[in-house]
């Protein structure tokens, strides 16, 4: 395979988000720009300004039980079952042990 071609087998994993996990797991921001997708609704740094509950200081098991029931569809939602099940495991870990550190 020649340079080029490797650049861009590269380049479409990653957009595809197929990057391998060491690579992420290297990522010091990883967890933060992960959460950071969860502002829209619940604030930034997960301080939500009313409407949506604030996700910052929350115990990380009790979120991880939370997006493992919306993700499994037990807990009912408008759009966090869908949000949820785009994230690995070991994603939503990283997310959920990010907001329990937000005081």
């Amino acid at each position: 395979m020649n340079k080029t071609n490797a650049t861009a087998l590269a380049f479409a994993a990653g957009f595809a988000g197929l990057s391998p996990a060491p690579a992420q797991a290297g990522d010091p921001n990883l967890a933060r720009n992960l959460s950071a997708t969860c502002a829209n609704c619940h604030g930034t740094n997960g301080r939500s300004l009313g409407g949506m509950e604030s996700l910052a200081g929350v115990d990380k098991n009790k979120l991880l039980d939370k997006l493992k029931a919306f993700r499994s569809d037990a807990k009912p939602a408008t759009i966090m079952h869908q949000i949820s099940k785009g994230y690995s495991e070991e994603q939503l870990d990283l997310i959920a042990g990010w907001f329990a550190a937000q005081k």
